[in-house]
């Protein structure tokens, strides 16, 4: 029997839907969606063009206790850039790694804010 999924994790992996359809549209790439290591978790890994682009997709159902972009503390960009750099050692080994970027995707209701380089 599959693991069951909570309302929270269904509503979390639906605005990850909607933040990754929304990128493909604006022309991003999808690389990776949910890469998982011990030190934290990348929601999605794209890219536009040459730059590789580390996705944090928030979702808040308004705007109360400062909003969805406003989660993202200091602690969750450390383990969001910790999950990069063991992504990027994975993947590109000693070669020089690509130009990155750190974008955030805040869903707040209906609305989507797309923040790049938001850290």
């Amino acid at each position: 029997m599959p693991p069951r999924t909570t309302a929270r994790q269904r509503a979390g992996q639906a605005a990850e839907q909607q933040a990754l359809d929304y990128l493909t549209a604006q022309g991003l790439r999808l690389i990776q969606r949910n890469y998982r290591v011990r030190l934290g978790e990348l929601d999605l890994i794209m890219t536009e063009g040459a730059e590789l682009v580390f996705v944090e997709v928030r979702c808040r159902a308004d705007d109360r206790f400062g909003g969805a972009a406003a989660s993202v503390t200091a602690a969750k960009q450390s383990r969001v850039r910790r999950a990069a750099q063991t992504f990027l050692t994975e993947r590109c080994g000693p070669r020089r790694w690509p130009p990155i970027r750190f974008d955030v995707v805040a869903i707040e209701g209906e609305r989507l804010c797309w923040i790049r380089g938001a850290f």
